[in-house]
């Protein structure tokens, strides 16, 4: 079993391997595609947002935030004031940029990695700019659709913090986060380089998603599924062809829901793909926390939960 899940990988690689040399055309249009969307949706929100999430946190945002909501945070989520900091960036910035706070503060030792593992399922979502303007008026043509997708976004990480948190860990920690002292000539070249690093990653994440997917739709693989699934559950193929899309990368299962009538089933299956993400993000977290110590098992399986959650909520809002 240990040799089976340790080859694997190297199979799916081969694999991936062959699909390049059998349809080129179609990687190279994915391709495309994702560097189209790094170009016009991915660098444009999010690297403003890491440059000021650096710029917050070397600047001594954990430390105020730490004065100002540990008292709520610590009894909610037995979360210090600098992991609150990393879920505000998280609910305003989007994926991955929780994941990055959190492994930030990690790295300056304001944050344990047992508190990251614990924090990090509620603290990485998806931002109000995707929530709103790509999902809600760009895909539904519904920014009021949207802002509920938002709402249940945030409500959902809200409840799975308090739901995570065992009742015995919510008291005050008995050291406290202190504020950082850098200037902001120190501060903002580092939060630069940072962001550009982050981005890069990020953007490469999406477009190697973007190519997975083109070559199994290329493969007939994704075709052939969403059919088989559509009759299984008898809905249309593209819900379901958007749904596959979704559990590889959100923004790819979004988008497939262009032209969808935004029914109750329809906003549900847009908060599930939300919330849980898509591989890519995961990929992305897992990237962004490498070499902070911090275990994955618990933001999977946080993440799956979280879908549910804003899922169930649509369906009854």
């Amino acid at each position: 079993m240990e040799r089976l899940r340790r080859a694997l990988p190297l199979l799916a690689a081969l694999c991936a391997l062959i699909a390049l040399v059998l349809c080129p055309d179609a990687a190279a249009s994915s391709a495309r595609d994702g560097l189209k969307l790094c170009a016009e949706m991915l660098v444009p929100s999010l690297l403003p947002f890491f440059i000021v999430s650096g710029l917050l946190r070397l600047l001594g945002l954990p430390g105020a935030l730490g004065r100002v909501v540990e008292p709520v945070t610590i009894r909610l989520f037995a979360l210090s004031g600098a992991g609150a900091s990393a879920m505000l960036l998280g609910l305003t910035g989007g994926y991955p940029l929780g994941a990055a706070a959190i492994a930030d503060l990690t790295r300056d030792g304001l944050m344990t990695p047992e508190e990251a593992e614990r924090a990090l399922p509620f603290c990485n979502n998806t931002g109000p700019a995707f929530l709103i303007g790509a999902a809600g008026t760009g895909v539904f043509h519904d920014r009021e659709l949207g802002l509920m997708l938002y709402l249940t976004h945030v409500l959902a990480a809200v409840i799975l913090g308090i739901l995570l948190t065992p009742r015995k860990a919510r008291r005050v920690p008995r050291e406290r986060v202190h504020l950082r002292s850098l200037s902001v000539g120190e501060a903002l070249p580092q939060a630069v380089r940072g962001a550009l690093d982050a981005t890069l990653t990020v953007c490469g994440f999406a477009v190697t998603f973007s190519v997975v997917t083109g070559l199994l739709d290329a493969g007939g693989v994704l075709p052939a599924l969403s059919e088989a699934l559509a009759r299984e559950f008898e809905s249309a193929p593209q819900v379901s062809r958007a749904l596959l899309s979704g559990l590889l990368e959100v923004g790819s299962g979004i988008g497939a829901m262009q032209g969808l009538p935004s029914t109750k089933q329809n906003a549900a299956l847009a908060a599930f793909l939300i919330g849980f993400g898509g591989v890519s993000v995961h990929a992305q977290t897992a990237a962004v926390l490498s070499g902070t110590g911090v275990r994955l098992k618990r933001h999977f399986w946080g993440r799956v939960f979280h879908g549910l959650l804003a899922a169930m909520m649509m369906l009854v809002v």
